[in-house]
Formats: structure tokens, sequence, C-alpha cells
């Protein structure tokens, strides 16, 4: 994996909005670029994980299929919340694409019961936000079922 860096062209006013989410103090933003087969922001292209990355494909979402990432790079995260989830009371923080402050997903950062804890520190990225390594895009059909989310098949 290669990482370089190149400069954000956003505007400060975007950046005032990410201290919101817990970015802190921000000074010149940069954006890592990954090689291999990359999963990216669908609505700005910024590069999010990859696909060795991939820890399972078995989550699912409100809008329908999500994957838990053991790595992300250029996102934000926001407030640490304490969330029922299918699978139990987790403390998880949501997560923003650097790139267009779009929601992607959420990262564990706490699992309270002990079979969830491979969980913690790890990230879910919804299917739906984010496009594939073949810029193939996950769409919402009318059987997606609309509920809660975390549910999974470890």
């Amino acid at each position: 994996m290669v990482f370089r860096e190149r400069k954000s062209g956003r505007t400060s006013s975007s950046l005032e909005r990410e201290k919101g989410r817990g970015g802190g103090e921000m000074g010149r933003l940069f954006v890592v670029t990954l090689e291999g087969k990359i999963y990216s922001c669908k609505h700005c292209r910024t590069h999010i994980s990859l696909s060795e990355d991939i820890v399972s494909k078995s989550f699912h979402c409100r809008h329908g299929k999500a994957y838990l990432f053991s790595k992300v790079v250029n996102v934000t995260v926001g407030e640490i919340e304490e969330r029922m989830m299918m699978t139990g009371m987790h403390a998880v923080c949501d997560i923003f694409c650097v790139g267009c402050g779009s929601i992607l997903g959420w990262k564990y950062e706490t699992a309270h019961e002990k079979s969830q804890k491979y969980k913690e520190g790890k990230s879910v990225l919804e299917r739906f936000k984010i496009s594939g390594p073949d810029e193939s895009r996950y769409w919402v059909g009318h059987e997606t079922p609309i509920g809660s989310s975390d549910a999974d098949d470890v």
C-alpha cells in the first residue's frame, strides 16, 4: 500500500463545519491517496479504504448492505455516543468524508459485550454511500428493508 498526500482544495467554511464534528483545530488538510482496489466516497471520489481491509461484508444498515473495514482514511469522526444496535449496546461515532463532508458510516469505539469486542476500532461503511474498486455503486432497491443497523454474520 502506497500513501501519497495531496492538498485539499476545500474552502475555509467547509473546514469550519468539521470543527463541529470533533475535528478540533485544523490547519492545512491533506488527503491520502491509496493504490490498489479502492473504495471511495460516491459523491466526491475521495479515497476511503482498500478492499484488502474488509473484515466482513455481512453488515447491514438502514440503506441495505454495509462493510466492516479494519482501516479507513480521509475521514473525520463525530461525537462518541452510545447506540443500541442489533448486536447490543456499542459506543460509536459517525464518520464523515473529508472531501465533501458526507456521512459514510460509523466507527466502533467500545463494544459492551465480549462477543462483539472484535469490532472495536473498526469502521462500517454503508455500501450505498461508497463506490467500489470497479467504480460500481450500490443502489438501494425497493425491497431494501429500512430499519436499525449493525446486523452481521461473521
